[in-house]
């Protein structure tokens, strides 16, 4: 039984900093596809966006709205994903879920390609 749980979220000012946290449990790495963990975003009435992903050899991705900001890495020891958001804008205001599985190769970005995902945590950004 896999779990993801994301904690850390909450409130900042324009150009303030949260550090996200995803706890993981019953995950076990397969041989054929690269295991992808990853951030996912969702503001009120827009689509699920992805933010940040990182593969299980280290290999990070990133949205080009987030690159230069935003920072993923994992805790292989405490089975942590992490992503620490600097200078925030009131456009990263969501809702963020973080999210795991093994997607199709180039498919890492895509929402409908995880089956793991956690209750999500709200940040809000505000100007």
């Amino acid at each position: 039984q896999v779990q993801l749980v994301e904690s850390g979220g909450g409130s900042v000012q324009a150009g303030g900093s949260l550090r996200l946290s995803c706890a993981a449990s019953g995950y076990t790495y397969g041989r054929y596809r690269r295991v992808y963990m990853g951030w996912f975003r969702q503001a009120p009435g827009k689509e699920r966006e992805g933010v940040a992903f990182i593969a299980n050899d280290g290999t990070t991705n990133y949205a080009d709205s987030v690159k230069g900001r935003f920072t993923i890495a994992k805790d292989s020891f405490k089975n942590t994903l992490y992503l620490q958001m600097n200078s925030l804008k009131p456009e990263d205001t969501a809702m963020s879920y973080c999210a795991a599985d093994r997607p199709p190769p180039g498919s890492y970005g895509a929402a409908l390609e995880y089956s793991y995902w956690g209750q999500g945590t709200q940040v809000t950004v505000s100007s």
